[in-house]
């Protein structure tokens, strides 16, 4: 069987076909965030958000110096969009509410009529196209008025999450049935307080390890809030979403410092979550402790959870939220080895390189290293610490430049990795449900701007119409998703983009 997108588009090299069927059940998906594609940055009484303070007051924070008020303009163009996605036949469509847009100033004493109207309209046009609403409450775009209260350092911060999703649940979960509280927990603390991210503040020994204590009550809070009001009139899901590379050693001599990298990137994030025993992962907890005294503080920089704190976070999951990217190979730093703030959190505090493979190919964004493999490793070790848990990929995808519409690369790599998938269920028996391919659209790609694109859907950004056209991958996509299969068949590479 021929693919739609290999006719009169791709030049095929060494062709090969194959077809291989998902579960019963496996849903397809796409995804995009409020701050990346809705522009619309001050219309009606939208509030101020930290990126839209960090985009205007630090523009050259950005590698074109460009922002996102208008980006996608899918604040207007949302009904485009969602033709996209039943176009596709998608099963679900994955994307953020702004807080700041809902709720103006950051609290739930005055809800946006103007937002309201917004999210219920592209939640009934998704639910009158058969299209399931996938609806995350925080996307990185914290209302900028609470950032001026210590943002996510403030401990109040957990109560304000929690009358925010109390108001969301309230308004829309008679229509949405599946819920991701905060989107990348590691990129908001360890980007946002390492200085790579909005709010752009650098405290990573402290301000970082605050914030993963407080989003993780915050998602923790607002589970509870959700399965003690509302679970059981709607039964719908809930679920944190976590971006995890996979970690491999170096050589054999290098395998303790991965395990500890492992914990420190994600099992920070997980464990408190998803394990028996709830609490910090024990290795990084003892790790802390002793590296906090040696640098002459009087406890753990990695604050400590109360019993109560424990039990409350323990078991706030209905699955397990999944974004994957890329890999990384694992050493210890040698003395003395300089290390760059860019190379990650665990190089930072545990003095562990982080390098690649010669081979893996690099994608437009210079830190998206293509590894296949990894994601069926990180499945599998999902598996074995969590045991049979429920997997939602939540995001996976593959940047270029943008600048053509035949994406062979982007192809492959979604290929590659839903064969990954495909084998982690049918030879490892993970319990993958379902799989979100990002992005929907090209967007505003963070500190990257515009100058690495993701979109399934290429965007005109030089034009006020915004006009959306398919890439081959879309087209690729829709035969995957309508055919229920992974039909297999590798286009010739092109040349190894860089960024």
């Amino acid at each position: 069987m021929c693919l739609l997108v290999v006719v009169g588009v791709l030049a095929v090299a060494n062709e090969r076909v194959d077809s291989q069927s998902f579960p019963p059940g496996f849903q397809f998906g796409a995804a995009t965030s409020a701050y990346q594609i809705e522009g619309g940055w001050n219309a009606s009484d939208k509030g101020e958000s930290i990126w839209d303070r960090m985009v205007h007051s630090r523009p050259d924070f950005i590698d074109d110096r460009s922002n996102a008020d208008v980006a996608c303009d899918s604040y207007n163009l949302w009904e485009e969009d969602l033709r996209l996605v039943q176009e596709m036949g998608l099963d679900f469509y994955r994307f953020s509410i702004s807080w700041p847009r809902l709720l103006p100033h950051g609290f739930s004493n005055k809800i946006s009529e103007d937002g309201r109207r917004y999210y219920n309209a592209v939640i009934d046009g998704l639910r009158a196209r058969g299209v399931a609403p996938v609806v995350t409450l925080y996307h990185w775009d914290l209302p900028q008025r609470l950032q001026d209260l210590g943002g996510w350092t403030n401990p109040l911060i957990v109560e304000w999450f929690a009358d925010y999703a109390r108001v969301a649940f309230t308004l829309f979960a008679d229509r949405v049935s599946t819920w991701i509280t905060i989107n990348e927990p590691g990129s908001v603390c360890d980007g946002g307080y390492r200085g790579l991210l909005a709010p752009g503040v650098r405290d990573r020994e402290i301000g970082a390890l605050l914030c993963t204590k407080h989003v993780l009550l915050a998602h923790a809070r607002a589970y509870r809030v959700y399965q003690e009001e509302f679970k059981a009139k709607y039964l719908g899901e809930l679920s944190i979403a976590n971006q995890e590379s996979w970690y491999e050693p170096k050589t054999d001599q290098d395998m303790e410092i991965t395990l500890l990298a492992r914990e420190y990137s994600f099992g920070r994030y997980s464990h408190p979550i998803y394990s028996a025993a709830g609490g910090w992962p024990p290795a990084l907890e003892r790790y802390m402790a002793d590296n906090s005294k040696k640098e002459g503080y009087p406890r753990s920089r990695l604050p400590a959870f109360t019993q109560d704190e424990i039990q409350l976070v323990k078991g706030s999951f209905d699955f397990y939220g999944l974004n994957h990217y890329t890999s990384r190979v694992v050493r210890a730093a040698a003395p003395g080895e300089s290390l760059s703030r860019r190379a990650g959190v665990a190089a930072e505090e545990l003095g562990a390189a982080l390098e690649t493979r010669p081979h893996w190919k690099t994608a437009a964004s210079s830190w998206l290293k293509v590894n296949p493999e990894g994601l069926r490793n990180l499945l599998k070790l999902i598996k074995q610490q969590y045991g049979d848990v429920k997997i939602l990929i939540t995001e996976n995808g593959y940047s270029d430049t943008g600048h053509q519409l035949d994406d062979h690369d982007r192809i492959n790599y979604y290929k590659d990795y839903l064969e990954q998938v495909l084998l982690a269920v049918t030879e490892d028996a993970v319990r993958v449900v379902g799989y979100t391919a990002w992005s929907l659209l090209d967007n505003f790609e963070w500190t990257s701007g515009y100058t690495s694109r993701f979109g399934l859907y290429s965007v005109d950004f030089t034009s006020p119409m915004r006009p959306r056209a398919a890439r081959a991958s879309a087209r690729y996509y829709t035969s995957v998703v309508r055919a229920r299969a992974l039909r297999v068949t590798r286009v010739a590479d092109t040349h190894n983009a860089t960024a």
